[in-house]
């Protein structure tokens, strides 16, 4: 049975429904812990196989989404965080989680000019806040498995992922994309998602913790309790998918 530890700092918001979302996929136990007692005591992360970033606006946003937040982890934790990573222990990011894993470096190695890719500001230059369709491309993500199609929500102002001239990541790790008749921030190749290479560490935009439930669907009524009363089944619920493929990886 897998041990959850959900790692917040000033301004995150969505912890507790990423935490609610772990125990509902069947994780044994969820702990929401701040950024500070990590600092304070980073072998807290001994006692836990799911690290996840979750969505807000830590620390404000004030430099830019998720980089404060990043450059403590990368300032400070970058030993115990590569030991973490090492040890076949998995890693989450969402919305600014992803931001975070992006520009810590957990995602892509910097090189000599620094970090290869980033997410930045969305080419309409304003949050952004509805659902959005997803495609996988081929992949070895643990979270991903058996997963082709997603239906989710984004809700972000800096979700536009832009990689550097001539420095464009390993299709395998851009994992997730938005279809490219529907793109909500102009990312470069539709990217929505990004894996690194091992398939245990994993950064997406949209919100997988807000469709865990088939009533959070923005057609419940029309479309997935009537599949629902037709097939005497439980629809299938695309956040949930992700967040049960992580705590079954460790089953």
């Amino acid at each position: 049975m897998s041990h959850v530890l959900i790692l917040r700092a000033p301004g995150t918001n969505c912890d507790q429904e990423t935490a609610y979302a772990f125990r509902l996929a069947g994780a044994k136990s969820v702990e929401i812990v701040h950024i500070n007692s990590i600092l304070e005591t980073p072998n807290i992360l001994n006692r836990t196989e799911i690290l996840c970033i979750p969505g807000g606006f830590s620390f404000g946003d004030d430099i830019a989404a998720g980089k404060i937040f990043a450059l403590k982890i990368k300032n400070h934790l970058a030993d115990t965080f590569r030991q973490f990573c090492e040890a076949d222990k998995l890693v989450l990011g969402i919305c600014n989680g992803f931001q975070v894993l992006l520009k810590s470096g957990l995602l892509f190695a910097d090189d000599a000019n620094g970090s290869i890719a980033t997410l930045t500001w969305n080419h309409s230059a304003r949050y952004t806040d509805r659902w959005v369709h997803l495609q996988t491309t081929p992949n070895n993500s643990v979270f991903l498995r058996g997963i082709n199609t997603l239906y989710l929500p984004i809700a972000h102002a800096e979700g536009r992922f832009v990689f550097r001239e001539n420095k464009q990541p390993p299709l395998q790790q851009l994992a997730l994309r938005y279809d490219a008749e529907d793109n909500p921030n102009g990312s470069m190749l539709n990217v929505a998602g990004v894996g690194d290479l091992s398939g245990r560490i994993f950064g997406l935009m949209p919100h997988p913790e807000r469709y865990v439930d088939p009533t959070q669907h923005p057609q419940w009524t029309r479309k997935i309790h009537q599949k629902i009363q037709q097939h005497s089944a439980s629809a299938p619920i695309d956040g949930l998918a992700i967040f049960q493929n992580a705590v079954s990886y460790f089953q």
